[in-house]
Formats: structure tokens, sequence, C-alpha cells
């Protein structure tokens, strides 16, 4: 992996994304589908706790399901279920083989070339999005559901664990779209209310034409500025498209909002991602 450079961090700067290419080797990738295979073998969700989550926001407020089992889920390992595809969140914390990765030497000098001073590890999800029917997710910026004050001090890390192209549903960018700041949020409603979140502010509209392709090849990670405008479509094709994600927050002179849907617990505060 050729490290990034002082160009590509100024790239991500002006476009709010950057996809670094073969950041993970084959075999990072291969046991981390491997590891995942596993925990599938042991899954148990009850029906009652199938749980959808959706960037649109009628579909997400229609089908939270367990309202307990959404909101708790920051600091555990579960599963949440979209249109034919299901994702599954807290890998980070306790799985060996996801913890590794997210706190591996590499992660942590990407976040030191940053800029992030204390950064923690705020949410991870494993995508499978499944040939023929991984779903579509709507444009959306990641700072109407992990909200900071100041805005700009989230941070995702999308990594391919397989070939990412427009047949199998790559992500699109809006590039420079995170200079313009957010118009929505997803908060916590008031204890005991159903749905257990809600949606305040509106959604921009975006034409499609505003749109480009950012396939990726299997290694490979995308840089996801907390603010910056992307999507994916259905995957229609033959083929899956795995991957895991994770996200950062610089917590120096930053704000958690208490009303984003996932909290720290005392049991599990959001760890450091330098060890």
């Amino acid at each position: 992996m050729a490290f990034v450079t002082e160009e590509q961090i100024q790239q991500f700067h002006e476009d709010g994304f950057l996809v670094l290419e073969e950041f993970f080797t084959t075999e990072e990738c291969d046991a981390m589908r491997e590891q995942i295979h596993k925990i599938i073998a042991k899954m148990d969700v009850p029906p009652h706790c199938r749980t959808e989550f959706s960037t649109n926001e009628e579909e997400q407020l229609q089908a939270q399901g367990s309202a307990d089992y959404f909101l708790t889920s920051g600091d555990k390992i579960r599963f949440f279920f979209e249109k034919g595809v299901f994702d599954e969140k807290a890998l980070h914390a306790y799985d060996p083989i996801f913890k590794q990765i997210t706190h591996s030497s590499k992660v942590q000098e990407l976040g030191r070339k940053l800029g992030f001073e204390k950064p923690v590890v705020v949410q991870s999800m494993y995508i499978f999005k499944q040939p023929g029917i991984g779903g579509e997710v709507r444009p959306h910026q990641d700072a109407t559901f992990l909200y900071t004050e100041p805005l700009g001090r989230v941070l995702g890390l999308w990594i391919a664990l397989e070939n990412a192209t427009q047949e199998n549903s790559c992500l699109w960018f809006i590039p420079g779209s995170h200079t313009n700041g957010i118009t929505r949020r997803m908060v916590r409603a008031p204890p005991g209310t159903i749905p257990c979140t809600q949606f305040i502010g509106s959604e921009r509209t975006y034409q499609d034409s505003q749109f480009i392709p950012v396939p990726i090849r299997k290694g490979g990670l995308i840089l996801i500025h907390g603010e910056v405008v992307h999507k994916s479509e259905l995957n229609s094709s033959e083929w899956s498209r795995h991957v895991y994600t994770f996200h950062l927050m610089e917590t120096k002179d930053t704000s958690w909002s208490k009303e984003n849907w996932l909290q720290p617990t005392p049991e599990l505060p959001f760890p450091p991602l330098y060890t």
C-alpha cells in the first residue's frame, strides 16, 4: 500500500471523499468475510427485533421494530434488516478480527495523517448487499445520524471486501457537497415514544446528474466526510458487495449530541482509536 500523500489529503478536503486502493490485503478481507460467516451461523434474532434501518425518513420511522433493540445497539453486536440485506453493528468492540482491523496500525497512522488527535470509534457495520436483492440507499449525509458540534468531526471508513462496481452497487458521491452543512437530523424521540426516533428538518433535493460513481477494488478504502452527500443503488447484479465500515469522531473540542440515536454507555464508552 502506497500510503496517503499530502495531495490525496488535499483532494479529500476538496471532494469530501477519497479512494485509497489496496489499503487492506486480500487476506485481511477474507478473514473478515470468514469471521462474519461464523457470527451469522450463531445468529438468533427474535422476530419482534428484526429491525430495519433506512436513510429514508418514512421507511425508517415505519420499520424500527423493537425500540429498545434499536436504541441499545451501540454497544452490542446486533443485526438490522433492510430491503433484502442486513447489517451487523458493534463489531469493532466485541469481535477480535474486526477490532484488530479497526485499530490496525495503518488505520491509526491514517488518522494521524488526517489530523485526528483524540479520535474514538462510534460505531461499525458489516453490510452484505446481497445479489439481486441488496436495497437502495437513498442520498444522505452521515452527520444526519451522527451529529456533532461543531460539524466536520465525523469520518466514515468504508472497506470493500469485494470489488464494488456500478453493476453491484458501488457508492456514488456529489463532490464538494460536504461544504454546505446539513438540513436534516435523526434524533431520539421522548422516552416511551414509538417510533423511537424522529427526523427534524428536511432533506435537500438532489439530481442524479450531480452524482459520480466511485467503484473500488477489493481491499480498497473510501474515506467519507460526515457531511458529503452519497448514495448507492439497488444491487440487481449476480454478485454480492460485502463491506465493513466504521465511523470515527474527533473528541477534542467536540460535543456529541445527546439527541443522537446512538449513545455511549457506562459499560462501553466510545473506544479510543489510538492504542
